[in-house]
């Protein structure tokens, strides 16, 4: 008995990590029906369907028109989260793509790659706040994750961008911080489609931030 209670002692810690990081939003888009647009998420502008791609399945947004789009997905949140997706999209030309992940809703945080500009950027809204270097690989699936959260008497926006078989870095590529609460709201993914092809999204992620 002794020797049973010590190791249900030891799964504990086990359980409870595992607790914490339960998601309060995931979508691989697997189970959406095709060519629709996915439910329960709520679409600012764009036409995004959900695509075949090989076995599996991703969200789209087609080339054109040439403008910013988004949808907003999950429960409203206030700041103390992480949001993550995946993208892919692919330069023509001279021309680029810009995409990005957010928390707070249309007005809250973004993270945003702009290759155009060989940068990783952080928005409020539509107003650019931060900016570091960002080498993007173009046509490859690219991963952005943004967190929001307490320091101090004030707050920090995290984000951090790798490419496909890259390892997620250890540290926060990009780091804001603010005076203010960042505003509550629903996460969202965003695309525009500059270069006229179309971007694709995948694994939506929504989970409390450590």
């Amino acid at each position: 008995m002794t020797a049973l209670r010590l190791l249900l002692a030891s799964m504990l810690p086990l359980v409870v990590l595992h607790a914490a990081d339960a998601p309060l939003y995931k979508n691989d888009f697997e189970s959406a029906e095709l060519d629709k647009e996915p439910e329960g998420m709520l679409v600012t502008a764009g036409d995004f369907k959900v695509k075949a791609e090989g076995s599996g399945k991703v969200l789209e947004l087609p080339g054109e028109p040439l403008d910013t789009f988004g949808l907003l997905f999950g429960p409203s949140q206030k700041a103390g989260v992480t949001a993550s997706a995946r993208f892919f999209g692919a330069k023509k030309g001279r021309k680029f793509p810009t995409f990005g992940v957010s928390l707070g809703g249309v007005g809250g945080y973004r993270l945003q790659v702009s290759p155009a500009k060989k940068a990783l950027e952080i928005f409020q809204g539509d107003e650019g706040r931060h900016s570091v270097p960002f080498e993007w690989t173009d046509a490859s699936w690219t991963s952005l994750r943004i967190q929001t959260r307490k320091d101090g008497e004030g707050w920090v926006v995290e984000g951090k961008a790798w490419a496909a078989g890259e390892r997620e870095p250890a540290a926060w590529t990009i780091t804001f911080a603010v005076k203010d609460e960042p505003p509550a709201g629903r996460a969202g993914v965003w695309g525009s489609p500059y270069s006229g092809t179309s971007i694709r999204f995948d694994d939506l992620l929504l989970v409390p931030a450590h």
